[in-house]
């Protein structure tokens, strides 16, 4: 499949920043894997509400929306997730996140994760949303068969075709067939977070974004869930207000949040216990494969000896597009190096990110 950043009059515009654009801050970002591995907690001395916590998850069946149409599904003791968080504005999501419910929703959050074989560690790729991308036709959930489009944001996906053409495209970018999709929504982020006590950080400097309402002097804090929001949203406050300088800040904040849950003592506490179980389940929404408190329990628990240490955490790599400052094109050669990595279940080569467009926010979160 040709790529966008191969058509004429497009090359990376050198020293270029992206400019702030306000009406882009709406990312609930990476935190869907934690969510997941919250899960594990609901099989936990909890038979008695089992029913109710697999009434909580919502799913969406993948397989029979996609078809045979897909990549192999290649058995070779790996994994590979599709995790998206949506900047919906319908029922708590429109306090938490601000703006108006249009009745759309956006995947302003992509990562695939790629678990490796015996489930000691993990890579981890994130889509940025603002990538000219290829997408492939879709059938909405109404029956509706969109076209194939070019030169589109990557999250226009979602919004147009929902969890399965989400999947589609990125299957169609990388080459490789998730076996898994997982969904994490603002408020039940927001919740999440403070169920857990809340998460320390530190940063290095000062956070000024009123986009995302979150004001943090440099050191170190103890954000709530509303803080913990406002801090993955955030992109005007810090470095040069580009979606992939919040993707760096994003993944400093997972680290961080992995570790936070080693240290919780829930089994020593069963309301935390099922208020974590009960939180979780009501804000994800998975493949059907994974739609009840068993097969979630069994796949959390696959990934409960990956720690933040064991977690390679990556950006797709993509280069500025010079007709837009505010647009980012995949670097085929080196993202080609990625996906084939990972689809062969090996380590990411360093080279792959080498001479690609970066974010200004590295360091800024600890």
């Amino acid at each position: 499949m040709p790529d966008s950043d191969s058509k004429p009059g497009r090359h990376r515009a050198k020293g270029r920043r992206r400019k702030p654009n306000a009406g882009r801050g709406k990312a609930l970002r990476l935190v869907a894997w934690s969510a997941a591995g919250i899960v594990v907690l609901g099989g936990t001395g909890l038979g008695y509400v089992y029913f109710k916590l697999n009434g909580n998850i919502k799913s969406v069946d993948i397989n029979q929306a996609l078809g045979t149409d897909r990549p192999d599904d290649v058995d070779n003791g790996s994994q590979d997730i599709l995790v998206l968080g949506s900047d919906s504005r319908a029922g708590s999501n429109k306090k938490a996140g601000g703006g108006t419910d249009d009745g759309s929703a956006r995947s302003d959050t992509a990562m695939v994760v790629h678990v490796y074989k015996g489930h000691k560690k993990a890579s981890i790729v994130s889509i940025p949303r603002d990538t000219l991308i290829e997408r492939p036709s879709c059938t909405d959930k109404d029956g509706t068969e969109h076209p194939a489009q070019n030169d589109v944001m990557f999250n226009s996906a979602y919004s147009t075709g929902g969890a399965a053409c989400a999947v589609k495209t990125v299957e169609s970018m990388s080459g490789i067939r998730m076996d898994h999709y997982v969904e994490v929504d603002f408020s039940g982020f927001q919740d999440l977070i403070d169920d857990l006590g809340g998460v320390e950080v530190t940063t290095s400097k000062a956070i000024d974004d009123p986009d995302s309402h979150l004001q943090l002097d440099a050191g170190t804090h103890k954000l709530d869930g509303k803080q913990a929001l406002g801090l993955v949203r955030t992109r005007h406050g810090v470095g040069d207000g580009s979606d992939l300088g919040r993707i760096q800040l994003q993944q400093a904040f997972m680290k961080a949040l992995m570790d936070q849950i080693k240290h919780v003592g829930v089994f020593s506490n069963p309301k935390k216990l099922y208020d974590l179980a009960d939180t979780a389940t009501k804000s994800v929404t998975t493949d059907s494969e994974l739609a009840s408190v068993k097969n979630l329990t069994s796949f959390a628990g696959g990934l409960k000896g990956i720690g933040s240490n064991d977690m390679n955490m990556v950006t797709m790599p993509v280069q500025y597009d010079a007709a837009d400052a505010n647009r980012v094109l995949v670097d085929q050669t080196k993202s080609d190096q990625v996906w084939k990595a990972l689809k062969a279940d090996k380590a990411i080569p360093k080279s792959a990110g080498e001479g690609t467009a970066t974010g200004t926010a590295d360091g800024v979160l600890k």
